[in-house]
């Protein structure tokens, strides 16, 4: 198979770079565990730098089949934080010396991030955020944030057990305790390594911040002893072989990795690398989706006898309209030009309110006037009920109703267009 062969099939994931200093240059970087393993299950990561003006090019990394955010500086406070802070001016420059690496504000990164996981919630493309990327998650959907786990959390539950969530002399090795919750997809990817029911796990970790105050359309899938939130999901959007996943995890599944004899390949736990796993599964299956959407697109084509047809149909709707505009009587001869727009409003019988007001513009009462507005005042009821309906459904469900109409419309048309061919044969043989 050729190289192009394979970037057209396989899937692509977008990465936002995180930015070093390095000999007194800035460089952009992505952790190789990331992207050893979005490699490794099938799809081609696709790094987008962190540079100034790239959150307005989000459109030349189209197609995008999956977005994989994770480590990087603390979020901007302002995006997240509207009442005051608990935390004292010293307190806060108490945390900025302690965590000097991760305080530095990243306003770049924080705009091309929150934008990605925006049009990964308003197109359900599959998301999974690991660490800062599962904050921003949150963020994007209305949720907060402890701006310091340590201080926050000590001051408003003092007897809450204390919880190490970052050993910056033990990167790799630190781990601390979590709780996993049961029926979720982290309770099924560790199952097995779970011991007598304590639903514990150990997980690697390096944060000082961390989820406050969760988004409503989350569910949590795991909490730290100190109660903090490890990770979450939307259950609404969690079905990789549909192509839907939307998960954050606070903790590193990629570096719970055994140290020991250099075994840098075999993880903790089996379930370590699951969430990578479904996570592509779900992009492949997005990918397939996608495809399948273009496929109709590119096979609404019209030959020359329909582009004719339409041609004659918007003519007809044009006459139409400078007659209603000008208020003149047609001429007995324009009859015959007429005729092609009202028999193609006759075949319509789902009119919206919109479509009504252009009829109205272009003279569409010309012919049957009276039989057009009972059919856009039935469909005006069917649109009120449809509206009560559709308030009640959640996002996913109506992302999910407007790609199946949107295919479903292409179809249609599609069908459409293969009568009037065949309508267009007849007249001929006749």
């Amino acid at each position: 198979m050729l190289t192009t062969d394979l970037a057209t099939i396989l899937p692509r994931v977008l990465i936002v770079s995180r930015r070093s200093l390095r000999k007194n240059k800035f460089v952009d970087f992505v952790g190789e565990y990331h992207l050893d393993l979005i490699v490794g299950y099938g799809a081609v990561p696709v790094i987008v730098p962190r540079v100034t003006g790239v959150n307005m090019l989000l459109e030349s990394f189209e197609p995008i089949h999956g977005v994989l955010l994770c480590e990087g500086e603390d979020i901007d406070p302002s995006l997240y934080e509207s009442e005051t802070t608990i935390l004292s001016p010293e307190e806060l420059d108490e945390i900025r010396l302690l965590h000097s690496s991760d305080t530095t504000i990243d306003k770049e990164k924080d705009i091309i991030e929150l934008s990605l996981a925006k049009l990964c919630l308003e197109r359900n493309i599959p998301y999974l955020g690991i660490c800062r990327g599962s904050q921003i998650l949150n963020v994007a959907c209305g949720g907060t944030l402890y701006q310091d786990i340590e201080k926050e959390i000590a001051k408003n539950s003092p007897q809450v057990k204390k919880v190490s969530h970052i050993d910056y002399e033990n990167y790799d090795g630190h781990r601390h305790l979590v709780k996993i919750v049961k029926n979720t997809p982290l309770h099924q990817w560790f199952h097995d390594s779970l011991e007598d029911d304590k639903m514990e796990i150990k997980v690697n970790s390096y944060h000082h911040q961390g989820v406050k105050r969760l988004a409503q359309r989350f569910k949590p899938m795991a909490f730290a002893p100190d109660g903090l939130i490890e990770g979450f999901y939307d259950p609404d959007s969690y079905n990789p072989e549909e192509g839907k996943f939307i998960m954050g995890l606070q903790f590193h599944p990629e570096r719970m990795r055994r140290l020991a004899s250099n075994a840098s390949n075999e993880f903790d736990y089996p379930g370590c690398p699951a969430a990578y796993k479904e996570f592509v599964k779900a992009v492949l299956a997005y990918q397939k989706k996608l495809n399948n959407m273009l496929k109709v697109e590119n096979s609404l084509k019209l030959d020359k006898d329909l582009e004719q047809r339409r041609k004659v149909i918007v003519h007809s709707f044009s006459l139409a309209r400078n007659i209603y505009t000008t208020g003149n009587n047609f001429h007995p001869s324009e009859e015959s030009d007429l005729k092609p727009g009202a028999e193609f409003l006759e075949s319509n019988t789902a009119l919206s309110l919109q479509q009504e007001k252009r009829l109205k513009q272009m003279g569409a009462t010309v012919r049957n006037s009276s039989s057009y507005m009972e059919k856009m005042k039935l469909n005006e009821e069917r649109e009120k009920l449809a509206r009560v309906m559709m308030g009640k459904m959640t996002v996913e469900q109506l992302s999910d109703l407007s790609l199946f109409y949107h295919m479903m419309e292409k179809i249609s048309s599609e069908v459409l267009d293969k009568k009037l061919q065949d309508s267009s044969s007849l007249d001929r043989s006749s």
